[in-house]
């Protein structure tokens, strides 16, 4: 635990220019004395971290100082530098690269080192997406509430929130914070926002993390069988995983899945065109039968 408490440390004092021994004490959930007692370890093993006292004082790492690199292995700094460089792809900047440059110790070469692992975090929609997330960002920092417009299937609502963590899951953005309008921590998709505007500051609690499990972030309400014609076997590979069917005799593939809804189930057949066949759930082919006689109505009056 005192290793993992001076590696936080260390990374909070690589991110902050300046932080109080009652922060630090209240972070980590330790006495001060304690945090004292990491400053000096980290100071013999060669780290100099200066202690200023007063009403702007506090703990910082020397000016000009860069950590020495073998502190870590080879590996372990191409991994974080894949990291870093991934979430300047969100930023269009090099912040985090720049950052990086303090576990270099001037060395170019691990920088530029080629490590074969290119992560770009970044969207179709990123020169409307960065704004969002430094908005976010600074949010959770200065502790303030944030408003939005948020659009859902279930459609439009404003929302004021207050901002704990910005989140990269499932190919998306997502803020982490506890909704004033439904009284409970909420997980809003970045994509689905809009006028989103930081607001006055709130006092934080201690959130709970949120819960990614299939169960709980996408619960299949009803179970599908479908025929899909072979040339389509890439988008249920892509999709869903080469466990979610078998090639029947004939070539065609028996898919067999779970949905969270009939819309959705309905919407991803009729993608198919006619490479698709629903088998079941049965009363379902009713509902895809009706929307495919309402498309052609429809072209049918124009």
């Amino acid at each position: 635990m005192k290793l993992n408490r001076m590696i936080g440390i260390l990374s909070i004092l690589l991110q902050k220019e300046k932080v109080t021994a009652p922060y630090l004490a209240e972070k980590f959930e330790v006495s001060r004395r304690t945090i004292n007692r990491d400053i000096e370890a980290l100071c013999m093993a060669g780290i100099p971290l200066v202690t200023e006292p007063g009403l702007n004082g506090g703990v910082s790492i020397m000016e000009g100082y860069k950590i020495d690199r073998t502190l870590l292995s080879t590996s372990d700094m191409q991994a974080i530098l894949a990291g870093l460089r991934s979430l300047d792809s969100v930023s269009g900047s090099n912040q985090y690269a720049q950052l990086m440059e303090k576990l270099s110790a001037g060395s170019s070469n691990l920088l530029a080192g080629d490590t074969h692992i290119l992560i770009d975090l970044s969207s179709w929609y990123k020169d409307s997406l960065s704004p969002k997330i430094e908005l976010l960002h600074s949010a959770i920092l200065s502790g303030r509430k944030v408003s939005f417009l948020y659009f859902a299937p279930k459609g439009e609502t404003a929302r004021s929130i207050e901002p704990y963590d910005l989140i990269f899951q499932w190919a998306n953005w997502y803020i982490w914070g506890w909704c004033e309008c439904r009284k409970d921590y909420r997980l809003f998709k970045l994509s689905r926002m809009t006028d989103l505007e930081m607001g006055e500051p709130f006092e934080k609690r201690i959130p709970p993390l949120p819960d990614f499990s299939q169960e709980n972030v996408f619960p299949y309400t009803c179970q599908v069988k479908a025929r899909i014609q072979p040339e389509y076997k890439w988008r249920l590979v892509e999709e869903f995983g080469p466990e979610s069917f078998t090639t029947l005799p004939d070539g065609t593939l028996l898919f067999t899945f779970g949905f969270t809804d009939k819309t959705t189930v309905v919407g991803w057949i009729a993608s198919f065109g006619d490479g698709a066949e629903l088998l079941e759930p049965a009363e379902f082919r009713r509902d895809l039968l009706a929307f495919a006689e309402g498309i052609r109505k429809k072209y049918l009056e124009t």
